[in-house]
């Protein structure tokens, strides 16, 4: 079983950039007790798009980030953040007259945490249509696949905005597109992304989403289904600690989840994108593809932070042989 995304002259055409992303990179602040005690907090970045990012090239592929920061000193934190783990920032744009956004994390139960936002107005919130074009601008440009969140197209018109302009140059270019739902509700209610993510769907190719994820794309009882009619060539589903499934023509391909200690779930979603990815770009069949992502995804839990812990290439088999206990 092979999967619509293993077809040697869509993987094989472009510029030699794997993959472009786009959406808001943050400076993030992680304390250990609540906020409210004070003590000290850790600062580093975090974004889905950007944790994709580095999750990719830290497995070897050329990726690019579009995105814009503030004229500041967090903005800076993020530039040389990304270009240390190797990702391509030439279309990147730092905005004189916004700030960089901020997230907080602060530990309450056992991998639990709580998550503030501190983005309204950001840099980051003004991505637009223009910013993306140039990545599509000529043939010798069009990355292979282009990966886009549902949290970028949620961030205001304009970053919605380019979020479609994306799809529609990487469709009509003959990228890969693949959309990761990645709801947030504290960005839009469920009836505003709805209303926004469901016109990509016929020109999405890889659709990622959690099971609670399926109804903001499909009101139908077999959303699954309803998306592959839509035009939706392959849908994996994550189910957590239970794995993840792939639904394409051929049939549905499930995955368990790795064991491993769960220290922080935060990212991992965003690492088994990367290692979804990845295993498309090597062109792995999609079990093959599916045991990438679930191991990106335990390396993403296993450690603190968004996209510290994730693997290098040599680093994908260390789980084979490691004890551990069943992720929760």
């Amino acid at each position: 079983m092979t999967g619509f995304v293993l077809t040697p002259d869509r993987l094989d055409a472009g510029s030699g950039i794997d993959v472009v992303t786009l959406g808001e990179t943050m400076a993030a602040f992680r304390a250990a007790t609540p906020l409210r005690l004070g003590g000290t907090v850790g600062l580093s970045v975090a974004g889905a798009e950007s944790n994709v990012a580095i999750g990719l090239a830290r497995l070897g592929h050329s990726v690019r980030w579009i995105g814009v920061t503030g004229a500041d000193e967090l903005g800076e934190l993020v530039r040389r953040t990304l270009r240390a783990e190797g990702v391509d920032l030439s279309l990147a744009r730092i905005d004189p007259d916004a700030p960089t956004g901020l997230i907080l994390f602060e530990a309450r139960i056992g991998d639990i945490s709580r998550v503030s936002y501190y983005r309204t107005g950001s840099a980051g919130s003004r991505l637009g249509p223009k910013d993306v074009a140039p990545a599509f601008a000529a043939p010798a440009r069009v990355p292979r696949i282009l990966h886009v969140t549902g949290i970028t197209a949620g961030l205001g018109e304009r970053p919605c905005a380019a979020v479609r302009a994306a799809v529609d140059a990487a469709r009509a270019a003959g990228a890969l597109v693949c959309l990761d739902v990645n709801y947030r509700h504290r960005l839009w209610p469920v009836d505003r992304a709805a209303l926004a993510l469901r016109p990509l769907l016929p020109s999405v190719d890889l659709l990622v989403a959690s099971d609670d994820e399926l109804s903001v794309l499909s009101d139908d009882p077999d959303p699954v289904t309803a998306l592959r009619a839509a035009g939706v060539s392959e849908v994996v589903v994550k189910h957590g600690g239970q794995g993840a499934t792939s639904h394409t023509a051929q049939g549905s391909v499930h995955r368990p989840a790795r064991t491993v200690p769960v220290v922080d779930a935060v990212g991992a979603g965003d690492a088994f994108v990367a290692g979804l990815l990845s295993a498309t770009l090597d062109q792995l069949d999609v079990s093959g593809r599916l045991d990438r992502a679930v191991t990106t995804g335990a390396f993403a839990v296993a450690s603190s932070g968004d996209w510290e812990g994730l693997p290098n290439r040599a680093e994908l088999s260390l789980l084979d042989h490691a004890p551990g206990t069943a992720v929760r």
